[in-house]
C-alpha cells in the first residue's frame, strides 16, 4: 500500500470506529491527529524521508454504560524508501470503572508498569480496591515486542498489592512480575516501593527490584526532597543498578557490572516562572575510576512570552573520560498564534587512551555540536502546525541535517 494511501486510511480511523461503536447512543469523543514528515541524513549519505500518520483518540461513556475505548498507533513509510519505519500500534484497550464496587477492568494492547518491572501487554488488567486504603492488581497475557515480533508463548503476568496508612502519608507496593519466551521461564522479578510525604515539606521515597532467578538486587533507589520555608528545595538520591538479563539469552551467562550513583540537588525559584538549580553525581564504578559531575543552570518558564533555559556541565575522572558541555534554548511568542525558538547544544569529550594497557596515552578530543530552530502556528485552538530543523556536527562524524513538520488536530 502507499504511503498516501496509509495516511488517508490513518485519517478515516475516526469516522470509522465511530460509526461501528455508536449507531444508537453518542458518547465523548477526545483525540489527536498528526501527520508528520521528516527527513534526515543516513549513515550512506543518503536523504530518508518518513511520512507517519499518528492518531490518538478516546470514546468516554459508550452507551452511557461508563465504558471506555482508548487507541493510539501510527502508520508509516519512507517516501524515499531509505531507510526501514515500523507502524505501531501503541495502546488499544476497552476500560470500565466500577464493574462491581471497587473493581477496574483493562482489556487490550496496554503498558504494564511496576517497580517489579515493565511490558507492553495484550491481555486483561483488574483493579480492585478494598477496605478504603488498599488495593490489588493482577494483570496477564501476551508480551509484545515491536523489533522481534509476537509470539503466542510470549506471556507476561504479575501481580501488584499496596496500601496507604498515617493519613495517606505513607504509601507501599509490594509487586511480582513473570515473563515466558517461547513458553519457557525467562524473568521473574519482584518489586518493592513505598513512599511518605511528610507535611507537604519532607517527601522519602524508595524503590528496590530483585532478580529472584539470578538471586540479586537489580535496582535500588533511595531519596527525599525537602522543601525550605525560603524559595529553596533540596534533593538527595542514592542509586544502584545491576543488568537483568534474559534467562534464554547468551548474555545472562557473562559476568556484568555494578552501577552506583550518588546525587545532590538544589533548586532556587528566583520568581514566579524563573529557577536556579546546581547538581552534583558522584558515580562509581567497578573496573574504572570513579566520575564527578557538576551540572548547573537556570529554567525560565513561560508566565507570559518568553521561555527557555541554559545549563552546563563539567564531568571528571581520574582515567581522563572529562567532558564540558552546555545547551541553551529560548522561545517568544510573538502573538497568540505564533512562536518561535533557538537552540544549541555543545559537547567536548577528553579522552586518554592508553593502547595495549602500556603507560603511553594517546589523547584525544572529540566536539560535537546541534543547533535548532523550531516554530508553531494555531490555525485555531485546535488545528496547529510545528516545524523543527536541526543541524548537527561534530569532530568524528562531520555534518548532517534534519527536520520535521507536524500537523495536529484535536477533536
Amino acid at each position: 500500500m502507499r504511503v498516501w494511501q496509509r495516511c488517508v486510511l490513518g485519517m478515516l480511523w475516526v469516522p470509522l470506529v465511530l460509526t461501528l461503536a455508536l449507531p444508537a447512543q453518542a458518547a465523548t469523543v477526545t483525540g489527536r491527529a498528526s501527520t508528520v514528515l521528516e527527513w534526515y541524513d543516513t549513515a550512506e549519505e543518503e536523504t530518508a524521508i518518513p511520512l507517519h500518520q499518528y492518531l490518538q483518540f478516546s470514546l468516554l461513556d459508550l452507551g452511557n454504560q461508563g465504558y471506555n475505548f482508548k487507541v493510539y498507533g501510527r502508520l508509516s513509510d519512507d517516501l524515499a524508501d531509505e531507510v526501514d519505519v515500523d507502524s505501531r500500534l501503541y495502546y488499544a484497550y476497552l476500560e470500565k470503572k466500577g464493574v462491581v464496587d471497587g473493581l477496574d477492568f483493562r482489556l487490550g494492547r496496554q503498558f504494564i508498569s511496576t517497580t517489579a518491572g515493565a511490558s507492553l501487554m495484550d491481555g486483561l488488567r483488574l483493579d480492585y480496591g478494598f477496605a478504603k486504603n488498599y488495593s490489588l492488581t493482577v494483570y496477564g497475557g501476551g508480551d509484545v515486542t515491536y523489533y522481534s515480533g509476537y509470539n503466542a508463548k510470549d506471556v507476561v503476568w504479575g501481580v501488584e498489592g499496596g496500601g496507604r496508612f498515617l493519613d495517606d502519608a505513607l504509601e507501599v507496593n509490594l509487586s511480582y512480575l513473570q515473563k515466558l519466551q517461547d513458553g519457557r521461564l525467562d524473568i521473574e522479578l519482584i518489586g518493592f516501593d513505598a513512599s511518605y510525604d511528610w507535611q507537604g515539606r519532607l517527601w522519602l521515597y524508595s524503590e528496590t527490584q530483585w532478580d529472584y532467578l539470578s538471586d540479586r538486587l537489580s535496582y535500588q533507589l533511595l531519596g527525599g526532597k525537602y522543601r525550605f520555608d525560603g524559595p529553596y528545595t533540596l534533593r538527595l538520591e542514592y542509586l544502584y543498578s545491576l543488568p537483568v538479563f534474559s534467562a534464554n539469552s547468551i548474555y545472562s551467562v557473562f559476568a556484568v557490572e555494578e552501577y552506583e550513583e550518588v546525587m545532590a540537588e538544589v533548586t532556587w525559584t528566583i520568581r514566579r516562572g524563573l529557577q536556579a538549580f546546581g547538581r552534583y553525581t558522584h558515580e562509581i564504578y567497578d573496573e574504572f575510576d570513579d566520575a564527578s559531575v557538576f551540572e548547573f543552570g537556570l529554567e525560565k518558564l513561560r508566565t507570559v512570552n518568553c521561555s527557555g533555559y541554559v545549563s552546563g556541565v563539567v564531568r571528571r575522572d581520574d582515567d581522563g573520560q572529562n567532558l564540558h558541555g552546555m545547551k541553551a534554548y529560548g522561545n517568544y511568542r510573538f502573538t497568540p498564534k505564533i512562536s518561535a525558538g533557538l537552540g544549541l547544544s555543545v559537547d567536548v569529550l577528553e579522552r586518554e587512551i592508553a593502547f595495549f594497557h602500556s603507560d603511553d596515552t594517546d589523547q584525544d578530543e572529540t566536539t560535537s555540536t546541534r543547533l535548532w530552530a523550531d516554530a508553531r502556528y494555531s490555525f485555531t485552538k485546535k488545528v496547529n502546525v510545528e516545524a523543527k530543523y536541526e543541524y548537527i556536527e561534530s569532530d568524528l562524524w562531520d555534518h548532517y541535517n534534519r527536520g520535521r513538520v507536524r500537523l495536529n488536530i484535536l477533536f
